[in-house]
Parts: structure tokens; sequence; C-alpha cells
């Protein structure tokens, strides 16, 4: 029997299994074809842009490993992205750090970028099918240092709200020409290695800087803001805390950014999901696996992942959360990490929509523990990698793991050159 037949056999089987528990699989099916990640292009080449004045990463960031086949300039980099989405079901977005500009070999400073440094990604997007998404870099610059936009020298600030200003309006014209809001993503790396007896000085400059940049609106793109426990050398205190952009957020009605590595590691990303949707707009996830701190390890199909997932579905939110990928592994092929991390992302969200939610709602209700308990433990092991399968199949992408041979082959190729 062939292996298309195969899985089509173990679908039919899965979606008669689903049915007995209330879940129709073929509207699984469905909206996972509407589930867009926005794949995030430092994975290519470990976080180092094409500046043509670019120094050593900073900002209390680490790209671990040295593994052949780094993409050295724009059009590898896409070459790799390519090749990554080919073995990813669906369509997907791209998600780009304003280092990443095409600036044609001229020295182009930060303050001093403009929507045409884009014009090509625009181009490239609409030629390929995948929407653009965009982020500030306030890291690997001289002007970085450990205080960006809370930096009380006003002329360091000046230089970052400028920048961030001008990095809304490249993701304006982005969301404008792709006809979709392109998200724009602001993280700063600003803390300090040891303690801190005026916090609250620098928060204040902070909550300033963000006033002036969001004061232009747009229609064409959304701001998400994103917190962080700590950076490596500036360990003791962060500007930019959860708490901070909570407040921000809510105040200013402003998306917020949940990375699954900018918190403590025994806290629950997933529980947070419905404390803010009460509160803001709308979410975005940057998926990665910490590995005792925010390591950026290669998204898996881990417990914390798909409770991630679980409780966005539980919420009914999938039409306001909004779905990126943030890691940065060298220590293994970088297009293989793409593939990985996504599938598994999708796997999450598979999983997630199979769950029978209408039943254990009814259980929870009526308050009926144990059986609550026990379909969650049992929906464990039905046949959900059937319907992954399906999708990826209808998708015309490799199923199992047939990728692992092809991006062999395709590394063989690349690092020969590179």
């Amino acid at each position: 029997m062939k292996k298309e037949e195969l899985i089509q056999k173990a679908y039919e089987i899965a979606a008669e299994r689903y049915a007995a528990v209330g879940v129709d699989t073929e509207k699984v099916l469905e909206t996972m074809q509407d589930f867009h990640l926005s794949l995030h292009c430092w994975q290519a080449d470990d976080v180092t842009g094409f500046e043509v004045q670019a120094g050593s990463l900073t900002g209390g960031i680490q790209a671990t490993g040295n593994y052949p086949g780094k993409a050295r300039n724009i059009d590898e980099l896409r070459a790799d992205i390519l090749k990554a989405a080919s073995y990813i079901p669906g369509t997907h977005r791209l998600n780009l750090h304003e280092i990443y500009g095409d600036f044609q070999g001229k020295v182009v400073d930060r303050d001093q970028v403009e929507p045409e440094h884009f014009k090509s990604w625009i181009e490239w997007g609409k030629e390929h099918n995948m929407k653009l998404d965009f982020n500030s870099t306030s890291f690997s610059h001289p002007k970085s240092g450990d205080l960006s936009l809370s930096n009380p020298d006003e002329g360091i600030r000046q230089f970052w709200i400028e920048h961030t200003k001008r990095c809304r309006a490249v993701a304006e014209e982005m969301g404008k020409a792709q006809g979709d809001p392109c998200i724009m993503n602001l993280w700063v790396h600003d803390g300090s290695k040891d303690i801190t007896v005026n916090r609250m000085k620098y928060r204040a400059l902070l909550k300033d800087s963000l006033d002036q940049i969001f004061a232009t609106e747009y229609k064409n793109m959304k701001d998400c803001i994103e917190s962080k426990v700590f950076g490596i050398g500036l360990e003791s205190y962060t500007v930019g805390s959860n708490d901070f952009y909570i407040g921000y957020g809510a105040s200013r009605n402003k998306m917020i950014t949940l990375d699954t590595g900018h918190f403590h590691p025994t806290e629950s990303v997933a529980d947070k999901v419905s404390s803010l949707l009460l509160y803001v707009p709308e979410l975005m996830l940057h998926v990665s696996r910490p590995v005792r701190w925010d390591s950026d390890h290669v998204t898996i199909m881990d417990d914390p992942t798909m409770e991630l997932f679980s409780e966005i579905v539980r919420c009914g939110a999938l039409d306001r959360v909004h779905y990126g990928l943030d890691y940065f592994d060298a220590s293994i092929n970088r297009i293989g990490a793409y593939v990985i991390g996504s599938r598994a992302a999708q796997k999450c969200m598979t999983r997630a929509l199979l769950e029978p939610i209408a039943k254990l709602r009814e259980y929870e209700a009526n308050g009926q523990g144990f059986q609550r308990l026990a379909l969650l433990e049992e929906e464990k092991a039905l046949p959900w990698n059937a319907v992954w399968d399906m999708f990826c199949l209808k998708n015309n992408v490799p199923v199992g793991e047939d990728f692992i041979a092809e991006i062999e082959k395709y590394e063989a190729e690349v690092t020969s050159k590179r």
C-alpha cells in the first residue's frame, strides 16, 4: 500500500475516533489552513543582519554554535527561508529585524532608515506570497550600551526614539503594500548588570519615549511591546519588565508580545493569555524554548508550548493572537531548525484544536472533576498525528521524517559554497 493510501486510511479512522468525542477533524484542517506563523529571519544568519557597519552581537543576546552553512548575504538568507518554507505546510509570514534592510552596501545609521531600504523585501514578499512583519533593533550598535530608549543621555535617547519612529513608518508601508497590517514588535534590551537604585527614573524615561514613538497613528501596521526578565550582562534589572509593559499596554491599548523565553523558568506563559486578553486587544507570541535561561533553543512539542496553544483555543482567541517564532540555534543546520520549530508549533495547534472542549466544559460546569481529568488524559492518546499527517499531505509537503533527507541534501549543496 502506498504511503498516501496509508495516510488517508489512518485519517479516516482518526476522524471517526474524534467524531465520537464531538470533534470535527475536517473543520480542524480548515482552521489549520488559516494558521500563519511569522518566521523569524534571524535564525538563518545568527542575528547578524546586513548593516555595513555591523558590530558584534550585544544587548544581552547570544547565539551559540558555529554550524557550517550560515547565510552570508540577503540572497542566501532569502533562499534559505524559501527552502525552509517548502517543508512547512500552509502559508506563512516573514518577521524582519531592521538590521536586515537591503542597504545596497551603503552605511545607513539606524536613525536614517527609510521604507526604501525594504522595498526589495516588499517586492520579494509579494512574489512569494509571504507577508511581512517587522522589529526595531536596539542592540549591536555603538549607541546601544546598556540603555537605549531609557537612556538619561538625551542625545542617545532621541537617537533611538527616531530609529523606532522610522521603523513604524517602514512597517506602515509594508502593511499598505501587502494589504494586511504589518505587526511591528518593540523590544529593547535596557537594563543593568548589578543593583539599580533609581529604577523609577529609567522606567519614566522609557514611558516618555514610548509616548513620543506612538504619537503618530497608522492604519496599516500594529504595534506590539515585549518584556523580558533579564539579558546576559544585564541580570539585575530590566527596565521593560513584564509589569511595565502590561501597565503600558493596558493603558494605551497596545498589543502585548509574550516571548516564551522571557519569563521565570517555572512561570506559565499559558496562564497569562486569558488575563491579558481581558485588557489588551491582541497578543503576539514569540515561541521559543528556554533551557535554564532565555537560551533560544529550537521550539519542540513540549508541555509549555502545548499548554500555550491549548489555552488560546480554549479562550476562543484564534482571531486575537498572532504567532511568531524566536530562536537562533547556530549549533545545528539552520534550515532544519526552522522546519523543526515551525512544524512543532503547528503540531501543538493541531492538538489544541482537536481537544474535545465542548465535553470538557460540560464536565467542568457540572463539577465532574473525575470525568474532566479522565477525558483530558484519554484525549492525549487519540490519533491526532493522523490528522497532522493529512494536513501535510493536503499541503504537498513531506509527511513524517521525509524532510530530513531532503534538508541533508540541500545542506551538502550550500555548505560546499559558503
